[in-house]
């Protein structure tokens, strides 16, 4: 190639790189005055209801025929708007497919809502018991498929909310990656995780109130806790006592102003280290009563033993200790 064809094409490219940038630079401009006032330059806001573009400062309708880029049907609740919806749900942790697949409905109806026909029926559970195979076409997706089936149970008996089972089944897989699950059960392992990820989230659950509603005992659950946390390298902060106020005073039906007052007793019992070596559901439970002493509210220690789930002695050896570090702060 000759030194001049070099030239031609060089200075071909330069001039298209040219044009490019001066079009991006009109249309950055064009861009800025649309979204400003001819008249006073001020902000204009977007009205979707009315379809209009209007100033924010003047009020000038600057634009009245904006395109509506929503749905073209009305909803008026979230079941019509679910009904009413053409796309499927977003992708999570909590499905071993993450909800990617497709599921064959169990109405045998079709799409005008007509009943099938006995051969269409049986069509359609060959299907459907084929899709269900292909759906989990391995052992590790099987494996995963029951976890995360005994997590979402485990946490709907706890109450436990979306973001700790997101939490959990993410824990899980990360186990089943890299693993971990050969010599142990899928059950332990996923207690492990869901008690894991209710702590990192901040809404902790007792051991005794995990074995409870799953299938391994609490020795199994903790041998498991600890290799998983060890493993995984989580990081995961003591148990603070009071994330366990505000569940226990609620099922007790307490004021605010006695679950402020048992969140004060927490912080003057860590201040002056009586929480050191005790167990935090204890020290929550105890502070809970104490508090409802304090504000004249009529609680026993039988129902505070019963939502917590520990023995009135533990009450009322930690309450006392509680007393006792309020009345050393208030004479200092």
């Amino acid at each position: 190639m000759s030194d001049t064809t070099t030239t031609r094409t060089y200075s071909r490219d330069a001039t298209a790189r040219e044009r490019r940038a001066r079009r991006t630079k009109r249309e950055k401009q064009k861009e800025q005055e649309q979204e400003v006032c001819p008249e006073c330059s001020g902000t204009l806001i977007h009205d979707t209801e009315h379809g209009e573009t209007v100033c924010g400062e003047c009020g000038l309708v600057v634009e009245d025929t904006v395109v509506d880029r929503g749905p073209e049907w009305r909803a008026f609740d979230s079941a019509e708007r679910d009904s009413k919806s053409r796309v499927g749900a977003p992708t999570t942790k909590m499905m071993h497919d993450k909800g990617l697949s497709t599921n064959i409905g169990w109405q045998n109806k079709d799409a005008y809502g007509k009943t099938l026909s006995p051969r269409q029926r049986e069509q359609m559970q060959r299907l459907r018991t084929w899709n269900e195979r292909f759906r989990t076409r391995d052992s590790k997706e099987r494996n995963l498929k029951q976890a995360l089936g005994e997590i979402d149970r485990m946490a709907s008996a706890l109450g436990l909310p979306e973001n700790v089972r997101e939490t959990a089944s993410v824990i899980y897989r990360r186990a089943l990656n890299d693993d971990l699950l050969p010599g142990r059960s899928i059950e332990g392992v996923a207690t492990a995780s869901l008690y894991a990820s209710a702590r990192m989230v901040g809404t902790p659950r007792s051991l005794d109130e995990l074995e409870k509603v799953s299938r391994v005992d609490k020795m199994e659950l903790t041998r498991t806790y600890r290799y998983i946390v060890r493993e995984l390298k989580l990081e995961i902060k003591p148990a603070d006592p009071e994330q366990y106020v505000p569940r226990f005073a609620s099922e007790l039906g307490l004021s605010d102003e006695a679950e402020r007052q048992a969140r004060t007793l927490l912080r003057d019992a860590k201040e002056t280290g009586v929480h050191s070596g005790k167990s935090p559901v204890g020290l929550a439970a105890a502070a809970v009563y104490a508090a409802a002493l304090l504000t004249n509210e009529k609680v026993t220690q039988s129902q505070v033993s019963k939502v917590a789930d520990i023995s009135e002695v533990t009450i009322r050896n930690r309450y006392k200790e509680l007393l006792e570090v309020q009345d050393e702060s208030a004479f200092a």
